[in-house]
């Protein structure tokens, strides 16, 4: 059985909703700027109040797994019942799990947010490449045969990322960076797919001049730090120059900020999308 692509459900999402991803990460001092406690009952508000509110609108969401894992059992089941409401109203999930191991555990965590009986089924999958690229094979196959996608960190917004990201390696004859690595082998995944593959980036919008990195992959990059991180719309087509329509730009504090109001949570999300929009000439 053949599913439409990661890559095409993206851009059209984006293309009809607006060039936008909300994270959703229900950490202890947001729940308590809402007013609510650090408990599972402020969990489920805060997680079905955002949903409700943005399910039919915004394209993209991109739920941080640790904070609902951090209850247990049952923190997971409310991010289970979210992912099912999120796209049964049209909206992509990127869960934001940053898995990475090797062999049947690798396939062992595709199967928990790749496989399409799954309970946490997502359509996209964050990973880290840091045991290899290769590494990630079983989660690259179960994505294709899902129709979903994942995000491989590559250049990350975190200071820290630098050392490992930016560090030559001996072994290549290019004298690649780590970083360029994963972009290049994110480049040969989504070779010759239309209108964009599924494969995508992690880079930060905060990183300024890109320019020394080829971030034209056709696949989506995934970039957080827009909003609270420092990162504006307007920065976006100095970051990833002639890769910007392909931009998944995350913003998480920016919006949640303005809850436990559903309506200036809608205001927040459309300002943002038209900012981006107008930003990256979608």
């Amino acid at each position: 059985m053949t599913h439409e692509s990661f890559g095409a459900r993206l851009r059209s999402a984006m293309d009809t909703r607006g060039p936008l991803c909300v994270g959703i990460d229900p950490h202890a001092s947001l729940l308590a700027s809402w007013g609510l406690p650090d408990t599972i009952d402020g969990l489920e508000r805060f997680t079905y109040t955002v949903v409700e509110a943005l399910a039919e609108t915004v394209a993209v969401f991109k739920p941080q797994a640790a904070f609902f894992e951090r209850f247990g059992s049952r923190g997971v089941a409310v991010l289970e019942r979210a992912v099912a409401d999120l796209r049964a109203a049209g909206g992509l999930v990127v869960m934001d799990a940053k898995r990475g191991d090797i062999g049947s555990t690798m396939a062992a965590y595709a199967e928990a947010f790749l496989r399409k009986d799954s309970p946490l089924f997502s359509d996209a999958l964050t990973v880290s490449p840091y045991l290899g690229y290769g590494s990630l094979k079983p989660a690259v196959d179960l994505a294709r045969e899902s129709g979903a996608g994942l995000f491989v960190l590559a250049l990350t917004s975190n200071p820290e990322g630098a050392e490992v990201q930016r560090a030559v390696r001996s072994d290549d004859p290019a004298r690649r960076t780590v970083g360029a690595t994963m972009l290049a082998h994110l480049a040969a995944e989504n070779a010759g797919e239309s209108p964009m593959g599924s494969f995508g980036a992690v880079v930060g919008a905060t990183l300024g001049d890109l320019s020394d990195f080829d971030l034209d992959i056709n696949g989506p990059l995934l970039a957080p730090g827009i909003g609270a991180q420092g990162a504006t719309p307007a920065d976006l087509p100095e970051v990833f120059g002639a890769a910007v329509r392909n931009v998944v730009p995350n913003v998480s504090r920016g919006v949640l900020k303005e809850g436990p109001d559903g309506a200036a949570l809608r205001a927040a999300a459309e300002r943002y999308a038209n900012e981006i929009r107008e930003a990256v000439g979608a």
